[in-house]
């Protein structure tokens, strides 16, 4: 079995950590995470071009998991299953979740403009799964709790 676990996590500056009960094991976890990637929706934030105007922009998810304690991979519902069994049920892993933005200009033409970047940590113990989220890059236009809630809310659908 690979350890899953990325050596570079920050350990003292996490932005969100929260318990949650869990009653699946983590390679059913990975398999939420890998159908988050590609999966997008719309949110409102404040304008790249214009200070203090608001526009609706589009979020879109993209999951990698890390592979040798160093890098990360692509994890989506194509490779899921390969790397399933690499997983133990309980213990640590750590994702990447790049949120690309993009907004329509006046012409409708898709313009993206910079992301956000975060560090997803996953430990389930008995039962208690436990999310640290840390944003690594990117102006911080989604806060590392909704990552978090959009995650809980994949597990709660039952992707």
């Amino acid at each position: 079995m690979r350890k899953r676990i990325y050596h570079k996590f920050p350990h003292r500056e996490i932005e969100f950590e929260q318990k949650y009960r869990y009653y699946s094991d983590l390679p059913y976890f990975v398999k939420v995470m890998a159908n988050m990637d590609g999966k997008f929706g719309m949110f409102v934030t404040e304008s790249v071009a214009q200070r203090g105007h608001r526009i609706q922009a589009k979020r879109e998810i993209s999951v990698e998991i890390v592979r040798n304690g160093v890098d990360f991979e692509p994890l989506n519902y194509k490779n899921v299953d390969q790397m399933i069994d690499t997983i133990e049920p309980e213990g640590i892993i750590d994702f990447k979740v790049t949120l690309n933005y993009s907004y329509l200009d006046g012409k409708y033409n898709r313009v993206p403009f910079r992301g956000d970047i975060y560090l997803v940590r996953a430990i389930l113990e008995n039962e208690v799964l436990v999310l640290q989220i840390h944003r690594i890059e990117g102006p911080g236009r989604t806060e590392a709790g909704r990552v978090a809630d959009t995650i809980i809310e994949e597990i709660r659908r039952g992707s």
